[in-house]
């Protein structure tokens, strides 16, 4: 497009070349030079007759004499209005197509260079745009267009890193549940069942885990088929200390290391009571898993809130890494070669919030504390 102008500009001033030289041309048909001696021919034929007295002759020659002085001054004029003709002729050129040129031509570039960049993937470039000149409000819709191409491509980023996150989250609540079937189904093989009324807890606990893990596993498959971003919460009203103390009794699954410390009141909350265990769960086989020590689980009320606190007597969690413990697929530097995903703790911390809780941890100088906080229903 530059090019053409270029070239349309050069044609056009090649044009005006030619019709200023045609118009000096024709002046100049007379040769000048001929003209002059002509002139000088007359002047020396006007003196002569002065001097013989022919006075009425010489009259007669210094007329004619002067009408040729006067054509001649009368061409030179002309000339130059005619070059002064051809330079606004040219000013005007120039202006006409400057004004093209700035005015739609250049937007017409950046437009084209704008194009190039979105064409290549980069959304990041802003365009620059003025509703005063003839593209305004086309370049103002190419520019919306690439913010909400932007925003879209963040929104399906964002769908799917949800989308990984609860496969993650689901993935790593299926283990709880299948890892409390294995300690009790080793409990049988080992005949630690040595009453009927034992072996009928086992195989109770490991019925209500079966069940778990198809909860589960019927989350992940609804996920799969629907727009599901986080995890369902169904609150139901409940007395939470009994509830506390048989989830902690099934967790613990004979093993001896986690100790419930039954409290001297009764609190009703409203919770979903599935992913309250799943806290449990997590908080307590995190604490089996990096403290490797005795657990001790109680519940208090504070404010209108009752809160359950896990206590472990392991090494705690180092203060840098604090901040960040509640992050997806953040794991502390002292995990050691324990195999994890990093999404217990997020988890937790998401459950709690969703049943309008709050959960925090504290370090003590003999262990880690994780406390959980609901609020207290009547």
């Amino acid at each position: 497009m530059k090019n053409k102008l270029l070239g349309a500009t050069a044609v056009f001033s090649a044009v005006i070349i030619a019709i200023t030289a045609c118009f000096l041309i024709s002046d100049r048909m007379v040769n000048p030079q001929d003209v002059k001696s002509e002139q000088i021919v007359a002047a020396n034929e006007l003196e002569q007759l002065i001097n013989s007295g022919r006075t009425d002759e010489a009259a007669e020659k210094a007329a004619q004499l002067q009408e040729s002085l006067r054509k001649s001054d009368a061409g030179y004029h002309s000339d130059k209005r005619t070059i002064a003709m051809c330079g606004i002729s040219f000013a005007f050129v120039f202006t006409i197509f400057g004004y093209v040129y700035f005015a739609i031509l250049r937007p017409f570039d950046k437009m084209k260079a704008f194009a190039d960049k979105i064409a290549q993937g980069n959304f990041e470039v802003p365009l620059n745009y003025e509703r005063s000149n003839y593209f305004g409000a086309f370049t103002w819709a190419f520019d919306n267009m690439r913010r909400e191409i932007t925003k879209s491509r963040a929104c399906e980023r964002e769908a799917i890193e949800n989308n990984k996150t609860v496969i993650a989250t689901l993935s790593h609540d299926i283990k709880t549940p299948i890892s409390s079937i294995r300690a009790y189904a080793e409990g049988l093989e080992a005949n630690m069942d040595s009453t009927p009324e034992k072996r009928e807890k086992y195989l109770s606990v490991i019925m209500k885990k079966c069940d778990v893990v198809s909860r589960l596993t019927n989350d992940l498959f609804l996920h799969s088929l629907s727009d599901l971003d986080k995890l369902k919460i169904n609150p139901d009203r409940f007395e939470l200390c009994g509830f506390i103390e048989n989830a902690v009794g099934e967790i613990a699954a004979e093993q001896n290391d986690v100790r419930f410390m039954n409290p001297n009141f009764t609190a009703a909350v409203s919770a979903d009571k599935n992913r309250l265990v799943q806290i449990t769960e997590n908080l307590i086989n995190n604490a089996r898993k990096y403290a490797k020590s005795d657990i001790e689980v109680s519940v208090t009320q504070s404010d209108g809130n009752v809160v359950i606190h896990f206590r472990d007597y392991g090494s705690g969690i180092p203060d840098e890494d604090m901040p960040f413990i509640f992050d997806k697929f953040y794991r502390g530097k002292n995990c050691g070669n324990e195999q994890g995903s990093g999404l217990g703790l997020y988890i937790v911390k998401y459950i709690a919030e969703q049943m309008h809780g709050t959960v925090l941890l504290h370090n003590h100088s003999d262990g880690l504390e994780a406390i959980v906080s609901l609020p207290i229903t009547s």
